[in-house]
């Protein structure tokens, strides 16, 4: 099983089993756009390190197992405007998001760093478009 067919299992999982591939999609482009806001995976980790979820953000992006993170402290790192922002983008109540993006961040950042380095600029988008056509085959 490839990463795109396990991260579009996850999403469906997260967004309740029977969402659409729409969802899924929309979901995983949200993540991607997230990333890119945040001034990529290094700005994205230094709003988790200010958040208190730097050591959780760090094992995504380092080469040893994911460590998880809760919806609420999901909710509190990135606000509860951007997680309703992510929820009306994908379709869906801001609960589910926020547990839907708990279970597809980790990977999507795990997936961009396999060497347990941020990819930045050309690197990153090229990351991004690889994971989002992989996800349209």
């Amino acid at each position: 099983m490839s990463l795109f067919d396990l991260v579009g299992q996850v999403a469906g999982a997260a967004l309740g089993g029977g969402a659409e591939g729409g969802n899924q999609s929309a979901l995983i482009s949200a993540v991607g756009g997230l990333i890119s806001q945040q001034g990529g995976i290094e700005g994205l980790m230094n709003t988790f390190q200010q958040g208190g979820a730097g050591e959780a953000m760090q094992s995504w992006v380092g080469t040893g197992q994911n460590l998880p993170i809760s919806p609420d402290m999901l909710s509190s790192v990135l606000g509860s405007e951007q997680v309703a922002a992510i929820a009306q983008q994908v379709g869906i109540p801001p609960e589910m998001a926020t547990t839907a993006l708990t279970q597809i961040l980790p990977m999507i950042i795990n997936h961009l760093t396999p060497n347990g380095t941020a990819p930045t600029g050309d690197a990153l988008q090229s990351g991004l478009g690889s994971l989002l056509g992989g996800l349209f085959k």
